[in-house]
């Protein structure tokens, strides 16, 4: 496993992340320990999380993730060898998030209750890294949109300064270590820099951001924010909901899927994508490896990533994927990659 520099911070966090939004939804508790467990033995550090978790989002599974891996942690007692980051809900109308029914923001309020809970539900004093799981201010978020950037409407917005400053709080209580971003844009990492430079609250370390072979957009402006300011990318949905393992070709839907099973998969069934995922999968079978390897390992392989979030739903999903850390996308191989990308840019951003 190698093992990369968090941000500016002290901490090293493993090239692989295990994603875990899964856990309470697809996977019960015993499944999700043996996965802790499993990426653990195999050298993973650093484990991802939300209080929204798991996935599809409702009220009836809310916290689910957290309660598990906190129930892993107390049962192993080995918090002192992971790394663990979860997340808070920017804007939202999700009334089951907050005792009060009120939508979910960036303010002192929501930020204070939203780490306590977690707190409680992961059993710990403390996580290594806080992540806004999504701005404030309207943005097209999650696919919706692609990269089409229109006028927002005239909502309040909470001030970046403010949120900063409760995070602030949160690391000077002892209840976070390090602060972060997700579903960012350019713009929004660059202000939160500049506010932390003029005192507003800690610096960020890292960006949780969708990546993979059918969305590049992250290499636009991004990455060299994500170099230049020491802002890593933690890539989540390396393989595309899974649509780049080929599953979903032809309008597959293989049973016990997450597409098959709750239908999100819209992002990666936009016009364009088919093809560039049929050219991949050719890609992959030219030079040997399987197409979750390749997609994995070109993730991996990125300057600007810090970790790559697996994720699976079975044993020997993960396996395959941590498997990806014995594949090297030679200079031959990325031509390739990158002659398919230009001919199929971003068809799902």
């Amino acid at each position: 496993m190698d093992y990369r520099r968090l941000g500016r911070t002290d901490l090293r966090v493993s090239a692989i992340m295990l994603g875990t939004m899964t856990f309470g939804e697809q996977n019960s508790e015993a499944e999700g320990h043996a996965q802790l467990d499993h990426a653990l033995d195999r050298g993973v550090n650093f484990i991802d999380t939300a209080e929204m978790y798991s996935i599809p989002p409702r009220a009836e599974t809310q916290g689910s993730t957290e309660r598990i891996i906190g129930s892993w942690l107390a049962a192993r007692k080995n918090r002192d060898k992971v790394i663990l980051a979860t997340k808070v809900s920017g804007r939202s109308q999700s009334p089951y998030m907050r005792p009060d029914g009120e939508a979910t923001r960036l303010d002192r309020a929501n930020i204070h209750y939203a780490i306590d809970q977690s707190l409680k539900r992961l059993q710990t004093d403390y996580v290594d890294l806080y992540q806004l799981h999504w701005p404030d201010r309207p943005l097209p978020l999650f696919g919706a949109g692609g990269t089409i950037y229109k006028a927002p409407p005239p909502l309040p917005e909470i001030p970046i300064e403010e949120t900063l400053e409760a995070l602030g709080e949160l690391v000077a209580a002892g209840k976070v270590r390090h602060v972060a971003l997700s579903n960012e844009t350019s713009w929004g990492v660059a202000r939160f820099l500049s506010a932390s430079e003029r005192g507003a609250g800690p610096r960020i370390v890292s960006i949780q951001n969708a990546y993979n072979l059918l969305n590049r957009t992250f290499e636009i402006g991004l990455a060299e924010t994500a170099m230049r300011e020491d802002v890593g990318l933690l890539a989540y949905s390396p393989l595309a909901q899974g649509y780049l393992t080929g599953k979903y070709q032809n309008g597959a839907r293989p049973p016990g899927a997450r597409t098959t099973l709750f239908e999100r998969g819209q992002r990666y069934e936009k016009p364009g994508v088919a093809q560039a995922i049929d050219a991949y999968l050719a890609l992959a079978k030219e030079v040997g490896v399987s197409p979750a390897k390749l997609s994995l390992a070109f993730v991996t392989s990125r300057p600007f990533v810090t970790s790559n979030i697996i994720g699976a739903t079975t044993m020997t999903q993960l396996e395959e994927d941590l498997a990806s850390l014995d594949v090297t996308i030679t200079p031959q191989i990325e031509a390739r990659i990158d002659e398919i990308h230009q001919l199929h840019s971003n068809p799902a951003p």
